[in-house]
């Protein structure tokens, strides 16, 4: 007995006991949803023992956590007014007083250095001593910071445009954890909400902790939203295509099963919510759907046909579910590449999709024939869909181009071809922060806000290692960091730099006496005197902090970078690189460059390198599986052809279009991939089939398969093509891209396998015209004995 005859009979036999195990297993993982947990940290894209990696937790162990500032900012000129002035700063006292907040600065927590001559010192002394309580006192407040105290400028306002800022730093130990965002969500936004209310001025919010979570709190709206339009979308057409409640009920009952696996499964592996995770329940609901779409469509045929329900539903098991459960693991194999890659967010990605992606198999191929065994057999009305005039007219004019028109179906694919290859060179790489971010939210107006107020908010790191204890002092270092601090600068993308060299610069305007136009690194005379100031003053050590560590050995430079995509940042990282090579002599000094936006930088090239080799991974496995299949070399072309031409299509329409390589389209190729080959299994399994049935004619072998499965090839290619469509409603940019990118490189596939495939078929039948290339034990998966039935 086959293989799937005996599948299909202990399915339909133990139909109870198959249902109680399912009911069973659903459970317990609906109880490990519980151990779902959304990412309170930031998606390391890099392996741990990367280079990159490595320098960057050195940073961390020298000066501690970099992405603890939230920032607050108010551009508006009624601020200078006593009321809201006053306001202002006290807005920063009360948020002072919360727990989860480590101190902050505002403008009248600013303390001016004052140069102690009794006692050889400087003091602390505050920027004013009474609150303000006219217009004149607010302004000449004003004065004295934009004009006198440069020590400030783009830290705690803009000189230019009048903005000033408040800067919230958090403690360290929270921003990794879900204190951060109670803080910022319970917290954080109702006090600026009630602020903003009481006193009509708007407050521009940023800093990395607060982006993290906004953007967290996107993906977890959006996961419910994409699950129910999934649905939603892929009922109506399904309905559409059926025109059967019965169909689409049973349907729905599969998916909405594959939704509480895929949670159960995150929940269980104790994975966390990424954006990339968040995509997999409505993945699973939109590939789950085809599954459905060949198994009821082969059941009411078989049911037109004869009648038989016993009869039917194992032919459905045995005949549709071999090649299903194909297309699955081809499907599964596509995704299971990730798991190959070395980045910790694609290998947790990979394993879930690839296992919830046969789990919907298995949910599909039990389900619906035990579901319709409980069931009278559908009525005449159910099966109208398989003589509809629409659809039988596509399937003729595929037929018919396919018979008569070939050399057209060439011309235009190597005119495709071309074009695409054109647009294939003006593909742009690109590994943005904020790129894929929902571009309507309030937090990413701010994030533009400050980029153009302030120069960014992506910070970069430049650590100066001076091998030696209280290097960073010597006059020499601190010549050679100016040096570095005028090229950042010059570079337009960079803001001011914050480092030890500002203090010092501070020290001598407050030597000499408060005056802005000694705001400048001192000379050799000049040194001694303002360093031995700078000794006995008690605030040193908490000035010097967060500028250089405790042994005086490493310095840091601080800049914050505006996003601009991973091209100008290599050649602001490259031009940096240039400077500190000429000023920093390598015996002398051991210079770094890291911080967040350098760590994302490497981490976005190396994403798109993992990605590039699990898309060459994705089709040398389907090259395999051909080989496995058809021991033909020809025949894996044949079937390898169909499916990469899309893939060059969307590549060009990407060039063309100004859409970027990126984490989040790169992806589009190896999903594209693992679910078009679909499409060319179901048809060489029909088209094998119909060999042996027809003598190996190939020439109605071809037909006969096209006209078979280009009905249901037609409706899955449409579910997929809506189904992903789904993901553009997202505000998020990556997501938008992936969506759209894979409808169109799906639906491009389908018109590939339904014209090109059987095509190429037919016009190299003589080459392929071997039984023996079709005779080999392996394929016997792909039949049963009962193909001959169908004469």
């Amino acid at each position: 007995m086959n293989f799937w005859t005996q599948v299909s009979r202990v399915i339909l036999t133990r139909r109870y006991t198959i249902l109680i195990l399912i009911a069973a297993f659903t459970c317990f993982l609906a109880s490990q949803m519980q151990y779902m947990r959304f990412s309170n940290t930031e998606a390391n894209l890099l392996p741990e023992n990367h280079k990159i990696n490595i320098e960057y937790d050195k940073f961390l162990e020298l000066f501690g956590e970099e992405g603890n500032l939230i920032i607050l900012a108010a551009s508006d000129s009624t601020i200078f007014t006593p009321k809201k002035f006053n306001a202002w700063n006290s807005l920063s006292k009360q948020l002072d007083s919360i727990s989860e907040v480590d101190f902050t600065i505002a403008v009248g927590d600013i303390k001016k250095l004052k140069k102690n001559t009794k006692d050889q010192r400087f003091d602390l002394e505050p920027l004013y001593n009474k609150i303000p309580e006219t217009i004149e006192d607010v302004l000449k407040i004003k004065t004295e910071l934009f004009e006198n105290l440069p020590f400030f400028d783009n830290f705690l306002f803009n000189k230019k445009s009048g903005t000033i800022r408040t800067v919230v730093y958090l403690k360290k130990e929270i921003v990794n954890t879900t204190a951060r965002k109670d803080f910022v969500l319970n917290v954080l936004n109702p006090t600026i909400e009630q602020f903003e209310k009481d006193h009509n001025i708007n407050i521009r919010v940023s800093g990395m902790p607060y982006i993290r979570t906004m953007n967290a709190k996107n993906i977890i709206d959006e996961i419910g939203l994409f699950v129910s339009l999934a649905l939603g979308v892929t009922a109506l057409i399904f309905f559409f295509f059926f025109r059967s409640i019965r169909a689409t009920f049973i349907t729905l009952l599969v998916v909405s099963i594959g939704v509480i696996w895929a949670f159960g499964i995150i929940g269980l592996f104790r994975y966390e919510i990424t954006v990339l995770m968040a995509l997999i329940p409505p993945l699973i609901i939109v590939i789950g759907v085809p599954n459905a779409i060949f198994l009821i469509n082969k059941y009411q045929q078989e049911i037109k046909k004869h009648g038989n329900q016993a009869k039917s539903l194992q032919r459905v098991i045995s005949k549709v579910g071999n090649a299903t459960l194909m297309t699955n693991v081809t499907t599964a194999s596509g995704f299971a590449t990730f798991i190959f890659t070395k980045s910790q967010l694609l290998r947790e990605f990979g394993t879930i999709a690839s296992i919830n992606i046969l789990g919907i198999f298995i949910l599909a191929l039990f389900i619906i024939p035990i579901m319709y065994s409980f069931m009278p057999l559908p009525k005449e009305k159910h099966l109208k869909h398989l003589e509809r005039k629409w659809i039988d007219a596509i399937v003729k004019w595929m037929e018919s181009i396919v018979r008569n028109h070939r050399i057209s179906v060439y011309i235009a694919t190597i005119i495709l071809m071309i074009v695409s290859i054109n647009g294939v060179y003006m593909i742009k790489v690109s590994g943005s922060i904020i790129e894929d971010m929902p571009q309507g939210e309030e937090f990413f107006k701010d994030i533009i806000f400050f980029e153009e107020e302030f120069g960014g908010i992506m910070p970069l790191e430049i650590i100066i290692d001076t091998k030696s204890e209280k290097g960073v002092m010597k006059l020499s270092t601190l010549k050679r960091m100016n040096e570095l601090n005028e090229t950042i600068d010059e570079i337009p993308q960079l803001s001011k730099s914050i480092s030890v060299l500002n203090l010092v610069k501070y020290s001598k305007q407050a030597f000499y006496g408060g005056n802005p136009k000694y705001y400048q690194l001192p000379t050799n005379q000049e040194k001694n005197w303002i360093l031995s100031y700078t000794k006995n003053s008690t605030s040193n050590d908490n000035l010097m902090d967060n500028f250089v560590d405790s042994t005086g050995q490493y310095a840091r430079i601080t800049t914050f970078m505006k996003d601009i995509g991973t091209d100008k940042m290599e050649l602001i990282e490259e031009r940096l690189q240039q400077k500190i090579d000429k000023e920093f002599p390598i015996e002398d000094y051991n210079v770094t460059m890291t911080g967040k936006a350098l760590v994302f930088l490497k981490g976005t090239n190396f994403l798109i390198h993992n990605l590039m080799i699990s898309l060459s991974l994705a089709i040398l496995l389907i090259a395999i599986f051909m080989a496995f299949l058809f021991r033909s070399f020809r025949m894996i072309l044949i079937s390898l052809i169909p499916n990469i031409f899309p893939l060059l299509i969307t590549a060009g329409l990407m060039g063309y279009l100004g859409i970027p390589i990126k984490p989040s389209t790169i992806l589009v190729f190896s999903i594209a991939f693992g679910i078009s080959v679909d499409d060319t299994i179901h048809f060489l399994a029909k088209y094998r089939q119909e060999l042996k049935a027809n003598n190996w004619r190939i020439k109605q072998s071809v037909y006969n398969a096209l006209r078979e499965t280009g009905v249901s090839m037609f409706y899955t290619s449409i579910v997929l093509f809506f189904g992903f469509l789904v993901f553009t409603v997202s505000s998020f940019g990556g997501t938008i891209a992936l969506g759209g990118l894979v409808s169109v490189t799906l639906l491009l596939a389908m018109a590939s396998n339904l014209l090109l495939l059987p095509s190429l078929l037919l016009s190299l039948e003589k080459s392929i015209a071997n039984k023996e290339i079709f005779k080999e034990p392996t394929l016997d998966i792909l039949t049963t004995k009962d193909d001959n039935i169908d004469k």
